[in-house]
């Protein structure tokens, strides 16, 4: 019962993270945020791992998780970092989210809640392919609104982390105790006796062996003169 709670939990904590990862990753799209967006598709394909690896009880892919949950936490700390500017960044000088390619900034900044979004016209600021805006009224900015995103995916990345070491720990142990299986391990169909791992004919020699159901047929020998004919009976072995 406590292995399928474990299971369960990480299972459910893997389903939010596909869905906050989903989520993000379609506010990335329209913000031609191309970094976000390679760092999430990467961030969906550890998660199915991890759920494929977890119902399939298979440790190996639950650690290929739990590493991917650790460069997940850094990246998105680097985030919030960027978006509040920490140290010497800066979003006006670093385009490090559309890998220096464009001026897109965050999809959130002209969408936010409560943006009111005015066209600067006839200004000499903009490339050919670009135009300047200013946006004023939002009842949250967009850096925040960043920042809480990225928070939640490491409060998510967090808690799969300790029970993706759990539920590995846990099929570990199991495989060590229960030794090699006759049969696929998720039928739940594991024989630790060593006579389980023998070729079908020797199996079944020494059961034979071990356990005769018949009895070897009496020998007749010769009466002598004057006598009667005698059975004997060889001994059971």
């Amino acid at each position: 019962m406590g292995r399928c709670n474990g299971r369960c939990t990480l299972v459910g904590f893997c389903c939010l993270q596909l869905v906050a990862a989903l989520e993000r990753q379609i506010f990335d799209f329209l913000g031609y945020q191309w970094a976000p967006i390679l760092a999430n598709f990467l961030h969906i394909m550890a998660v199915i791992l991890g759920i494929f690896g977890t119902i399939q009880y298979r440790s190996r892919y639950l650690m290929m998780y739990a590493v991917w949950l650790v460069l997940w936490v850094g990246w998105n700390a680097f985030i919030i970092c960027f978006y509040l500017e920490v140290g010497r960044l800066s979003q006006d000088r670093d385009f490090i989210m559309t890998f220096n390619t464009s001026l897109h900034r965050s999809w959130w900044m002209e969408n936010g809640p409560g943006c009111l979004v005015t066209p600067v016209l006839n200004s000499n600021l903009a490339p050919e392919d670009h135009h300047v805006i200013t946006v004023s009224g939002c009842l949250l900015d967009y850096q925040y609104i960043e920042v809480v995103s990225s928070a939640t995916q490491i409060f998510l990345a967090l808690f799969g982390f300790v029970y993706a070491c759990y539920v590995s720990k846990v099929f570990l142990e199991e495989e060590d105790s229960s030794g090699r299986c006759w049969q696929p391990r998720r039928a739940g169909l594991c024989h630790s006796h060593p006579d389980a791992l023998l070729p079908r004919d020797q199996h079944r020699d020494q059961h034979r062996d071990q356990h005769p159901t018949h009895a070897t047929a009496p020998q007749v020998v010769p009466a002598q003169p004057g006598g009667a004919a005698s059975h004997v009976f060889p001994p059971f072995r």
